[in-house]
């Protein structure tokens, strides 16, 4: 599969590469975005009962709901691309004296 996963809280992953937006559930045009993908059958409920405090919106516009605050999800996807950057081949300083 090759994607990294972001613990949302209660055993739940997101794909991290789908994440588009970390957002605070408070604000009107939020709480529309949740209204509408209810509506739609793309609501996914990850607080198991819990107060909402982090709203995940993906890339195939499904929102899904977390229990956790957006600062801390947001460490865990900023983690998750650090762990990323050390896949990238960078020139070492041999290669930069060859010129």
């Amino acid at each position: 599969m090759g994607d990294k996963l972001i613990n949302i809280g209660y055993g739940n992953y997101v794909a991290a590469s789908r994440v588009v937006a970390l957002v605070a559930p408070d604000s009107a045009p939020i709480k529309r975005i949740i209204r509408d993908a209810q509506e739609r059958s793309m609501l996914i409920d990850a607080t198991y009962g819990r107060r909402t405090r982090a709203v995940v919106i993906t890339d195939s516009e499904h929102v899904v709901l977390c229990a956790m605050q957006p600062e801390t999800l947001a460490h865990r996807l900023d983690a998750q691309s650090d762990d990323s950057l050390g896949d990238i081949d960078e020139p070492s300083d041999d290669e930069d004296d060859n010129g």
